[in-house]
Parts: C-alpha cells; sequence; structure tokens
C-alpha cells in the first residue's frame, strides 16, 4: 500500500458513491426498503451498514495521530453497528457525502510513514487489536467495494439499470 494508491481508492471509493447514489436516489421507498435473501436484508441496511463502518473506521483512524479531518462535530456522535444514522434516502445520501469528503481529506494527511505503523483500537466486541494501519485502510475501501456489489445485485433483482463500479477510468 503506498500514497498514490490510498489516494486513487478515495476518489474511486467517491465517485463511485455518488454514482451508485444518484440510482438509489430514484428509489421509491418501498423498493429502499425492499427485503432479499441477503445477510442484510435491504438497500437500506447495506447502505447503512457501509456508512456506520467507514464512520467507525475513521474514528479509529483519527486516534492515531493528530489529523485535521477528525477535528468536526461528524465525529462528535458515537455510533455503533446498531445505530441507524439517516432517516430517508436524502438524508443518507447528504451523510454519505459528506462522509466521502472526510475519508478524502483524511488520506490527504496520511503519510507513507504512517501506512508502515501499527493501528491499536478496540473492535466491536471491545478487543484490543494491533493492525498494519495501510491494510487497515485497504480494508475499508475494499469492504465499500463489497457491499456496493451486493447493492448492485439487489437493483439488478429489481431490474433497475446501475453500473457504477468506475475504478479502471480512473487509472492511468
Amino acid at each position: 500500500m503506498d500514497i498514490k494508491t490510498c489516494k486513487l481508492l478515495a476518489q474511486y471509493n467517491q465517485i463511485t458513491n455518488q454514482k451508485m447514489n444518484a440510482v438509489i436516489q430514484r428509489l421509491s421507498n418501498t423498493q429502499w426498503n425492499q427485503e432479499f435473501d441477503g445477510y442484510f436484508k435491504s438497500i437500506k441496511q447495506l447502505c447503512n451498514h457501509i456508512y456506520i463502518g467507514d464512520f467507525i473506521w475513521l474514528k479509529r483512524f483519527g486516534l492515531f495521530r493528530d489529523f485535521r479531518f477528525i477535528k468536526n462535530t461528524l465525529f462528535d456522535q458515537n455510533l455503533t453497528y446498531s445505530s441507524i444514522p439517516f432517516e430517508n434516502i436524502d438524508d443518507y445520501i447528504f451523510k454519505r457525502e459528506e462522509l466521502d469528503r472526510k475519508l478524502i481529506l483524511f488520506v490527504d494527511e496520511i503519510t507513507e510513514s504512517d501506512l508502515e505503523k501499527t493501528l491499536t483500537f478496540k473492535n466491536a466486541k471491545g478487543d484490543i487489536v494491533n493492525k498494519n494501519f495501510g491494510g487497515s485502510l485497504l480494508h475499508v475501501f475494499n469492504h465499500q467495494t463489497h457491499h456496493r456489489g451486493m447493492i448492485s445485485i439487489y437493483l439488478d433483482s429489481m431490474k433497475i439499470d446501475n453500473d457504477f463500479s468506475t475504478l479502471l477510468q480512473l487509472v492511468s
């Protein structure tokens, strides 16, 4: 993992979420909440899971050292994996865009030496965990990609056109 790759993945994340959210914004409330057979039963649950995961990881990264991105009232919240931080699709999209901007700011602040260091944090069970900082950041980006793929499958099953996998267009 290197800084150039981190910036590419942060940019990909932001652009892809914008494209995905343009599709999601056109969903009815029924489609947003429609239940499927997956572990996360709806597009709403998947979006919630991705958002909460990113939020929790950014707070963990914010404890690593003195980052400017974390000095924002957004991070005054104490969200857990059972939280539902948005009330409707528009609220979700507004908050998702805000979180994506914070992720870009965060990546702009990291250094090559940060990527090689160890991140120590408490996981959801309260256990102290030590993981490579760069590998943890890669996990965050991979987690989003995985769940956006699930959202794409749910949209496909509703016969809603979607194609928001755009990493190759960012690679020069």
